[in-house]
């Protein structure tokens, strides 16, 4: 390409979207899932698509130290996998940032139990790990369990860190995508802008909070309690934390939802009350859910970084990190605009 621009890495969402199915479907087919049942149709389809968009081939894939790992494997330790995609996004940027470099990934769930891990620990030693990414799903400081300070291998950490910041970690950048989702709002023009918040012991709501509130410092606008709805990141809460918005005296023309089911509540919500996105409200939400697609309007959104921070784990397992003393990399969210924000209407 010219200019010397790099060409966006092309993901399994995709080439879901433009086969027409899902990604679990796509997964199913590019990874050759033998005993799940595929229509030779759909199959033939989704492998065109992929080939098309070339899938796989503009990933970070040679990157310096990469070889070091050539022929090897790797350790995923994972407290859960099943629930949420955000793991699953996380190991598929790992695999995309070595399998041409012929390194496999072996993952362990856990549930973060101790004794899950310690056997994790042990079985991936004995299949030949060369280094092991430890993730959490939720993204929170960690005590790590003593089988992992005395590891021959390295360890790098994913969405958690520890308090002695003893091994290389990474997490997303919330406050920078709090503000980002509410300067979005701000931008069009809105001033009167309600947040709705998940569980706010988690460290993701607490961060996306202080983003919020310093989008609105910076637009000079006043920060008001009374548009802060409390949540618990699901739909049902969306749904009435918006209820208890549109019943102000004075309700807002924007929210900002902390994610994307919530979002989908507060939709549902706004359309009850007879009015329209984003015709009279505008709407953002977070992560960059599957869902997110699908609602109608389609909601803008901010995409969670947790592909880059897979390959950023396997890149810094290549660079055999010692333990002592390391920064926590905060990788940014990306603003995916869709149809749910609008100009405010004079």
């Amino acid at each position: 390409m010219s200019g010397g621009k790099t060409k966006k890495r092309v993901t399994m969402m995709d080439v879901a979207k433009a086969a027409g199915c899902s990604q679990a479907t796509v997964s199913v087919v590019l990874n050759n899932v033998t005993d799940i049942k595929i229509s030779p149709d759909l199959r033939a389809r989704v492998l065109d698509v992929a080939q098309r968009l070339g899938y796989g081939l503009a990933s970070p894939i040679r990157r310096a130290g990469l070889e070091d790992l050539r022929g090897g494997c790797i350790g995923f330790i994972v407290d859960q996998l099943a629930t949420t995609p955000e793991a699953v996004n996380a190991i598929e940027g790992a695999r995309h940032a070595s399998w041409e470099n012929d390194v496999t990934i072996l993952v362990a769930q856990t549930q973060g139990r101790a004794t899950h891990e310690r056997k994790a620990v042990a079985s991936l030693l004995q299949a030949g790990a060369q280094g092991i990414v430890y993730m959490s799903v939720f993204t929170r400081r960690i005590s790590l369990d003593p089988v992992f300070e005395d590891l021959p291998v390295p360890l790098v950490l994913l969405n958690c860190y520890t308090s002695d910041n003893r091994y290389p970690a990474v997490v997303p950048d919330e406050v920078t995508g709090g503000r980002m989702a509410t300067a979005t709002l701000i931008r069009k023009g809105h001033s009167r802008i309600a947040t709705i918040v998940g569980e706010s012991f988690m460290e993701a709501a607490q961060d996306r909070l202080a983003g919020y509130r310093e989008a609105l410092a910076e637009a000079g606008l006043p920060y008001d309690d009374g548009l802060v709805a409390e949540g618990n990141w699901t739909p049902t809460s969306g749904f009435e934390a918006t209820q208890k918005l549109l019943s102000l005296r004075e309700p807002p023309t924007a929210i900002f939802c902390q994610n994307d089911k919530m979002a989908m509540g507060c939709l549902m919500a706004i359309g009850e009350a007879g009015l329209r996105v984003p015709r009279d409200i505008s709407v953002v939400g977070y992560d960059d859910d599957e869902l997110s697609r699908h609602l109608r309007p389609q909601l803008t959104t901010l995409e969670l970084p947790h592909r880059p921070m897979g390959a950023w784990a396997i890149e810094h397992l290549a660079k055999k990190p010692r333990s002592g003393h390391h920064s926590l990399k905060k990788l940014g969210c990306t603003l995916v605009v869709r149809g749910s924000v609008s100009r405010k209407s004079a």
